[in-house]
């Protein structure tokens, strides 16, 4: 389950992490200028994308209110809106607390550049929070930082963020940017935190996201390929296969029966999201979900999304040659087996 900004903020301030004065906008009047609106929907580069605005004058907040409440972002518009303070900024840095399927372990993840620009960023740090002590920790990320004068700050926020973490069954909290104020500050400029789904008998959640027809669970966030599949089975087959083939599944994804084109393309821009994915695997057999929807729903990615990478087809099953008229109208190969996709996808990602 993957929280809205407010939601995981709620969360981040539980645990004593400190985040900016705000609230979410029900009277415009209510507000202290200046105010930074922020639209809340699931997904990356609201920033880019128009859904975070600077306002400073009465005049242009309703206007701005408005706007926001009408933008599309990758396929979503907010319910919401959430109103903070305008922070002065010295320095934006980037943190995250994760739990590693790979690994077996709880990772720390850091980068000395934070913002909007972070998935241009190479070269992040990395720390096991498993194995070493939020003390040594925090010495580390002072010193990656160049902020000797909040080892201590560090290291409590480490330690807060790994409870904050465990207590909520989160798999990921990424702070993005970790802001460093002009009276040094470090404050969460935002944040994304996703919740295990396995684990909601243990709380009693009431946050915006819905179930949705498809079976979508993070396997690790660092992933190079991402995959769709349709049935628990061949969707679990397809992750097992990919790493068998040396490769690093993102996610699990079953898109279920009767999934169309809307929910598919929603799919794609979650997969996106993932910063290391060189590749997406999908592997269709269909029945209730038909092919020619499948095929509808990979033509529509390709013309909005504009950093999608390459897709690997299998596809086979119910209305398969009106989806093989549609793709190859559009010059998109459909490979005759998952292991041909798999073997396409390595050399893309080893190029």
């Amino acid at each position: 389950m993957k929280l809205l900004e407010y939601e995981a903020k709620q969360l981040l301030a539980e645990a004593q992490i400190p985040i900016p004065k705000g609230s979410i906008v029900s009277d415009p009047l209510d507000l202290m200028l200046p105010v930074v609106l922020k639209s809340q929907v699931p997904i990356g580069g609201r920033g880019k994308a128009g859904g975070i605005l600077v306002i400073d004058t009465q005049d242009a907040l309703q206007p701005a209110i408005d706007t926001l409440l009408r933008l599309d972002i990758k396929g979503f518009t907010p319910a919401t809106l959430l109103a903070e303070e305008k922070l002065a900024i010295k320095k934006e840095y980037y943190l995250s607390i994760l739990v590693d399927r790979q690994s077996a372990a709880i990772q720390l993840i850091a980068h000395i550049q934070g913002g909007v620009e972070v998935e241009e960023n190479t070269d992040f740090k990395t720390w096991s929070v498993t194995e070493q002590t939020p003390e040594v920790l925090g010495q580390a990320l002072a010193e990656y930082y160049q902020l000797p004068g909040q080892t201590f700050v560090l290291q409590d926020l480490i330690e807060r963020l790994h409870a904050c973490l465990v207590k909520n069954d989160a798999t990921l909290i990424e702070i993005n940017p970790l802001i460093l104020t002009d009276d040094e500050q470090l404050v969460a400029g935002d944040c994304k935190m996703t919740l295990d789904d396995a684990a909601a008998f243990r709380h009693d959640w009431h946050f915006e996201e819905k179930p949705t027809e498809a079976n979508f669970v993070t396997i690790d966030p660092a992933g190079n390929i991402a995959t769709i599949a349709n049935g628990a089975g061949l969707a679990m087959a397809t992750v097992d296969a990919a790493y068998d083939a040396g490769l690093t599944p993102a996610n699990f994804l079953d898109i279920g029966g009767g999934a169309n084109t809307e929910t598919l393309l929603k799919a794609f821009n979650r997969i996106v999201e993932y910063k290391n994915l060189r590749a997406i695997i999908i592997n269709i057999f269909a029945g209730i979900t038909r092919a020619d929807e499948v095929a509808k729903a990979i033509v529509a990615a390709k013309e909005q999304i504009l950093n999608l990478p390459p897709l690997f087809i299998r596809l086979a099953g119910t209305n398969y040659d009106l989806a093989a008229d549609i793709l190859t109208k559009e010059g998109v190969v459909i490979m005759p087996n998952l292991e041909a996709c798999l073997s396409a996808a390595k050399e893309v990602i080893h190029e």
